[in-house]
């Protein structure tokens, strides 16, 4: 009897020595500082290993980003799924030129629109527009990126060579899906034939461009005998999946000030940007209202909007200063919006297409006016819809030489990869 309660008190004694040695050595390893092997003959994973955050994964995307659309914004949002940063080049003005042509907004004007998207995280200026030796060891030493990514469409130099051929050489690409239906050269050739629709009302009216929007019939050829590419006005549809992934999926607090901004949005720039930024500044969540087609058309004239609404609901949605928005807005900001949304503050820049919210009459913001919370911002960029058409019209003929030339690349490459294949 004696001898059993001996050898329990023994048990509980060495269970409770060896969990003091546990408790120990669990402390020293929290610490760091336990070292390695123990002359136990058992080797042990270092701690700072075990416990040392993980490096997160950078990814690298470039692109000239002109003319910004939610076709890029939504290849940034798929890169950055791939790894933990994304770190985005925005190729130069003269780098345009030489492989493309002429940019249609400058280099500042992108280095807004991408800083903007949400899923950027670092920016680099003057990237160039292949990607060469230098510029990849620099990508990996300087800015730690682990991969490379672009799209599944070609980059073509004008040699017809692959300007991500070193990435891929290297075992550091990766690739991800085109988005289908929208691209610079496509919404040029849009405004091309707004622009051309207009003037030649004996042949086209507005009403039968209107048709052409509404349906996407395919686009004339122009009177100098260049083609618009094939260009197709749009009739893109979004699906709830698309919208979701560009959504925030947050609402505002119990006590959040909503700040409300309304308008087209149309071929989103600059300009739009600043002022969203600017208005989000004064709340704590920024309700964005995007008029439909019919009330734009109705408003600006028969050739717009260039994008259609959903279009441009993506677009505005991928800027970070926004939190939501209301896709098909009313014209008048009424009384009942304002009540059911929380709106605390309703603004408006100082730069836009019309004058309206300035009238005495039938002044869209004369309700959130006789309530005292209607505000006029000073818009930070004198850019609107119309300053990037113009741009279009002012170099018609170089914009045309640049869609020729892309596509002259393009077939350049699938003629190279066609003849290495064997095909």
């Amino acid at each position: 009897m004696v001898w059993e309660k001996e050898k329990i008190v023994g048990s509980c004694l060495a269970g409770g020595a060896a969990f003091a040695v546990g408790a120990s050595f669990l402390h020293l390893f929290l610490k760091g500082e336990l070292p390695l092997g123990l002359g136990l003959g058992v080797s042990l994973v270092s701690p700072c290993n075990l416990f040392r955050k993980r490096r997160p994964v950078r990814v690298y995307m470039d692109g000239c980003f002109d003319m910004m659309h939610y076709g890029h914004c939504n290849a940034l949002r798929q890169a950055r799924a791939l790894g933990d940063q994304l770190v985005v080049g925005v190729v130069s003005d003269e780098e345009i030129i030489a492989n493309k042509g002429p940019p249609v907004t400058p280099l500042h004007e992108r280095m807004i629109m991408v800083k903007a998207v949400k899923w950027v995280d670092e920016v680099i200026p003057d990237a160039p527009y292949a990607i060469t030796e230098d510029f990849m060891k620099k990508l990996f030493d300087e800015y730690q990126i682990d991969y490379i990514i672009h799209g599944d469409d070609p980059c073509v130099l004008p040699d017809g060579t692959d300007a991500y051929a070193l990435a891929k050489k290297a075992g550091r690409y990766k690739q991800i899906k085109r988005t289908e239906g929208v691209s610079s050269t496509d919404i040029v050739g849009r405004m091309l034939l707004c622009v051309r629709e207009r003037s030649v009302s004996d042949s086209h009216s507005h009403s039968s461009l209107q048709r052409q929007f509404s349906h996407g019939h395919n686009s004339p050829k122009f009177e100098d005998g260049g083609s618009s590419a094939g260009t197709r006005v749009s009739h893109f549809l979004p699906t709830s999946r698309r919208i979701v992934q560009f959504s925030n999926g947050k609402g505002p607090g119990p006590d959040a000030r909503i700040i409300y901004i309304d308008g087209a949005f149309d071929l989103f720039h600059a300009g739009h940007v600043e002022i969203l930024r600017r208005a989000r500044e004064l709340g704590d969540f920024l309700l964005v209202g995007i008029h439909n087609d019919q009330t734009v058309s109705a408003k600006r004239g028969a050739h717009r909007p260039i994008m259609n609404l959903h279009e441009r609901s993506l677009s505005v949605l991928a800027c970070r200063y926004v939190d939501e928005v209301i896709i098909g807005a009313p014209w008048e900001v009424s009384r009942d919006t304002i009540t059911t949304f929380d709106i605390s503050l309703v603004v408006h820049g100082t730069v836009a297409e019309s004058d309206d919210f300035q009238k005495e009459e039938d002044n869209p913001y004369a309700v959130p006016i006789s309530m005292g919370i209607f505000q006029i911002l000073e818009s930070p960029l004198d850019i609107t819809t119309s300053t990037i058409i113009k741009r279009i019209v002012a170099n018609h003929e170089a914009y045309q030489i640049r869609n020729k030339k892309k596509e002259a690349s393009e077939k350049k490459y699938y003629e190279q990869k066609a003849f290495v294949s064997g095909d």
